[in-house]
């Protein structure tokens, strides 16, 4: 080891201009990291501001408050040596940067040289990436310091920097120059979402790297729900010429993670994709419900899959934030919600209401209360057959005709739904509680959901993933997590229950079998191919007959085509796999088309 210095890395739990307490938990890190003698410690990317601070970074004045910030900091550095990320303005150009900081002075700072513009990012819209090789002298509080590509030398040990996306650059990262100037140690200050499988491509990066470089790597990413959207699981990596020295617990419920070169951590945490979605859904709801200051959950249980999801998130959210922070650090983070001294039960955080028409079932009405009895939910049910009356009779008579299922069928399963939204919103306001929002991902490629309806909400938590992987998934937590009370819901058959009983409605047959539309879904959205390149990618798959998969496609990309305007309006949701359909982070799509008319053709 380099000297036998000691390295640390900290996962900070940030928040976009939360001030004071993003400053609290640097200093938490600089505290812990001090007590543990280590000499050099690595913080997140943009840890001073928050990293998901979007058009702010157009603003002049979140760059003097950063600076002000980074001048309160510096004088706790004393007897130790500090990465800290922020943003700064050079020759009125912006730039993402980090500086390192020595026992109370600034010796340099780096910007980021490769900026993250695919998928969920955006950084070229704010900041300008930095030339490779290029430095400057610049004056910065009366001192002249290093701005630019260079290397720290700290007693010796040259020490250099891989900010996030840098890395990520085989050809051109900044690594290799560091490697050919004789770098000892480098430091990759992160702001890396969650993304399923992704932990294991980094410990690969972060090893692979040290034994490329031979140096000590140090990898410390931001920790939680940062800003709403994007959660980021906290991964911290040592690494020495190919070898992991330590790793951290990931998405844990903590303000401050901390691992040194010296801790020999194993990490416990599952590739298992379940798993990962549980532990990943756990945090950001836990986030996402004292960020926003809210008083709990409201959420309108059907008994089917989709909601029921959401119920046991929920329940897994207080679960898992009990087992990482006890019920006194529980009743701390989420103090808004009781102001007594007393043990937060599910009962407080969740209220859940059933509200049946004419045309749903005993049976969901069964699952839907045995799944909340269950988990311990206050439990609500009611009848809005009396409001939808009320709606049809005004339009029929306006119109001068009756309604009928044969003439009029949309508009007489939507009104349903829509009749639901007001009374659970009044619910949500009277509790002051995050309204939950149970689309899936599959509902929101064909607009298989009622606007103003089912789509009413505040967050929606499995917007991000598919309906298939939604029921193989609470398979998986009745058995695994002891969720005894999804029996019901896992036996039965996905239905929207809007039509009467007799037409014997269900999901699939509205659309077509979900694990179909997760094959399309996946080529014409996720990998951008066109109708007929999608049935030769899965013609040979022989999911079924050639005519029905084609009379799928088809159906898929006009669905599609016509539903953006529905994409544009869904409940934020969690970004959780390599893509996602949200217009505002992923996928971009024009309201107005052709509809792939003349590509649709081609398989007729």
């Amino acid at each position: 080891m380099n000297n036998q210095l000691i390295f640390a890395g900290a996962a900070l739990n940030q928040t976009p201009i939360d001030w004071l307490n993003n400053t609290r938990k640097i200093l938490s890190a600089i505290n812990k990291a001090k007590e543990k003698n280590v000499n050099l410690l690595c913080l997140p990317e943009l840890c001073i501001t928050g990293y998901g601070c979007e058009d702010l970074f157009l603003s002049d004045w979140i760059y003097e408050k950063a600076l002000e910030v980074l001048h309160e900091l510096v004088p706790h550095t004393k007897g130790i040596t500090v990465s800290l990320g922020f943003p700064f303005i050079h020759e009125n150009r912006r730039y993402n940067c980090v500086t390192l900081i020595k026992d109370g002075r600034i010796l340099g700072i780096t910007p980021k040289q490769h900026l993250a513009n695919d998928g969920v990012h955006y950084e070229q819209r704010w900041f300008t990436p930095w030339t490779p090789g290029d430095a400057d002298i610049i004056i910065f509080d009366g001192q002249a310091i290093q701005f630019g590509d260079f290397l720290y030398d700290i007693g010796g040990v040259k020490v250099g920097f891989e900010i996030c996306e840098d890395a990520w650059r085989e050809e051109t990262r900044p690594g290799h120059s560091h490697y050919e100037r004789g770098v000892d140690v480098i430091l990759n200050p992160s702001a890396s979402h969650f993304a399923f499988g992704k932990s294991a491509t980094r410990k690969h990066l972060v090893t692979e790297s040290s034994r490329h470089f031979q140096c000590t790597y140090v990898y410390a990413n931001l920790l939680g729900n940062e800003s709403g959207k994007m959660i980021y699981d906290g991964e911290l990596i040592i690494a020495e010429n190919g070898d992991i020295l330590s790793e951290s617990k990931l998405l844990s419920f903590q303000d401050v993670v901390l691992i040194t070169s010296m801790d020999s951590i194993g990490s416990p945490y599952s590739e298992n994709t379940f798993e990962e979605f549980t532990a990943a859904e756990s945090l950001a709801l836990f986030d996402y419900l004292r960020k926003s200051k809210s008083k709990g959950f409201v959420l309108s249980l059907s008994g089917g899959a989709d909601s029921s999801a959401c119920a046991v998130l929920v329940s897994e959210m207080l679960r898992r934030s009990k087992l990482d922070l006890g019920d006194t650090g529980v009743n701390e983070k989420l103090s808004n919600i009781t102001s007594e001294n007393k043990q937060i039960d599910l009962s407080a955080l969740l209220t859940c209401a059933y509200q049946g028409t004419k045309n749903s079932s005993d049976a969901t009405l069964k699952s839907a209360k045995n799944l909340s009895d269950s988990i311990g939910a206050t439990f609500y049910n009611w009848l809005i057959d009396e409001q939808v009356d009320n709606y049809t009779q005004t339009i029929e008579n306006a119109l001068g005709r009756s309604l009928t299922w044969k003439k009029d069928d949309i508009a007489l399963q939507n009104i349903q739904a829509r009749a639901r939204s007001p009374i659970i919103w009044m619910l949500a306001n009277i509790n002051n509680s995050l309204l939950l929002t149970t689309s899936n991902r599959s509902e929101g490629d064909v607009g298989y959901a009622t606007m103003d309806g089912d789509t009413s909400g505040s967050i929606s938590p499995i917007a991000g993933v598919d309906k298939h992987f939604i029921r193989q998934w609470l398979k998986w937590a009745e058995k695994e997590l002891g969720y005894v009370g999804l029996a019901d819901v896992n036996n039965l058959t996905p239905t929207a229950e809007l039509r009467p009983s007799e037409q014997s409605q269900t999901d699939e047959d509205d659309l077509m079998p979900y694990p179909i539309m997760v094959e399309i879904e996946r080529l014409a959205i996720g990998k951008h191919q066109s109708p007929l390149a999608v049935f030769n990618a899965l013609k040979i798959k022989n999911l079924e007959s050639d005519t029905l998969l084609k009379s799928h496609i088809i159906k898929f990309y006009r669905l599609w085509s016509r539903n953006q305007w529905k994409r544009e309006r869904l409940a934020p949701a969690f970004h959780l796999d390599d893509f996602n359909v949200d217009p505002r982070s992923w996928c971009r799509f024009p309201i107005l088309s052709g509809g792939f008319e003349e590509e649709l053709k081609l398989l007729k």
